[in-house]
């Protein structure tokens, strides 16, 4: 009896330390797929919680999408115009995606060498929210640098 004891002991330990090796695939494989942007907010750097200003896209723009593939190509779609004449442009690129770190680094082709960081803020099946990492200001005036939210939904 207290050999199946031991050995249940054991294999509850080792079943209860076991740990997905393999978070950051898993991650990429929520992040694949195009996204459309909902919101951008620019908040408070005082507090990370008051909301500065928000703009939801709208007409044309609302139909712009950028795109994510597990082989690290990044795209994104630019839909422009007035009223029901819209034209689209689309930008190439690459992307680095760090889980432990939650950074996610895009550099599109046409940027001048410029790579764009973002924290991953929420990351599901269905919703994306990055925190802009370049580029940061003080938008309100208050001495402290503010931060730029860019919510998604498929």
């Amino acid at each position: 009896m207290k050999k199946y004891l031991l050995l249940f002991a054991f294999s509850a330990l080792a079943l209860s330390s076991c740990e997905d090796d393999d978070v950051e695939g898993f991650e990429m494989d929520m992040l694949k797929g195009e996204w459309k942007e909902t919101k951008e907010e620019v908040i408070s750097g005082a507090d990370n919680k008051t909301v500065l200003n928000t703009v939801v896209p709208t007409g044309c723009s609302a139909k712009s999408t950028t795109e994510f593939r597990i082989d690290y190509y990044a795209a994104y779609t630019a839909v422009t115009g007035i009223g029901a004449t819209c034209t689209s442009a689309k930008t190439e690129g690459t992307y680095t995606y760090d889980a432990e770190k939650k950074i996610l680094v895009i550099k599109y082709n046409n940027d001048n060498d410029n790579e764009r960081p973002y924290r991953v803020d929420i990351l599901s099946n269905s919703e994306l929210r990055l925190m802009e990492m370049f580029d940061s200001i003080d938008y309100n005036g208050d001495q402290k640098i503010d931060f730029v939210y860019r919510s998604y939904k498929r």
